[in-house]
Formats: structure tokens, C-alpha cells, sequence
């Protein structure tokens, strides 16, 4: 069973999609599940001089979603840290 942002943004037809009623509720726990990130640049310069860089990451995502992503990636290193030693062992 799929959200109903899930069967709005998957169809092809974009007059559907256009005339869906996709409430911000909807699309807000959709962003929450699964996650966000923005990220942008800007630099502002004079004469071709760079004067000041802005860098921007931002995160949108429930706290039980960054904490699942999270322990998902230290899984992955922990498990190439035991290959990556095992194969040293073997040499």
C-alpha cells in the first residue's frame, strides 16, 4: 500500500498530478519518513573577486529517521572494518 504523495508523484499523467490534492500534511509526512537535503552555494564577488562564500546542508527529517540512517552507515563501516582487517590477517 503506497502513501497517497507516493501514488501523486509516481503517475506520469501530469495533468493528474496537477489537479491532485496532495495536502501539505501529506507531503510533510512523506518529507519526515524518508528525509531531506538541501544543499546550496552561493558566492558573492565584485570584479570577479571573490568576497564571501556562503555554504549551505540542510536536514529535514524526523529524529527516528536520522537515527535509522545513522546506524544503517556504522553497520557499513563496521562491516568494512572487519573485512578490510580480515584481509590483512590473510596476507
Amino acid at each position: 500500500m503506497s502513501s497517497p504523495f507516493e501514488q501523486v508523484v509516481l503517475q506520469s499523467d501530469k495533468d493528474q498530478l496537477e489537479t491532485s490534492d496532495l495536502s501539505l500534511l501529506e507531503t510533510l509526512d512523506h518529507v519526515l519518513n524518508r528525509g531531506l537535503v538541501i544543499a546550496g552555494e552561493i558566492t558573492i564577488s565584485v570584479a570577479d573577486i571573490d568576497l564571501i562564500f556562503l555554504g549551505l546542508n540542510v536536514l529535514v527529517s524526523s529524529v527516528e529517521t536520522a537515527h535509522e540512517v545513522l546506524r544503517e552507515r556504522e553497520r557499513g563501516k563496521n562491516a568494512m572494518t572487519s573485512e578490510t582487517e580480515r584481509l590483512q590477517t590473510e596476507r
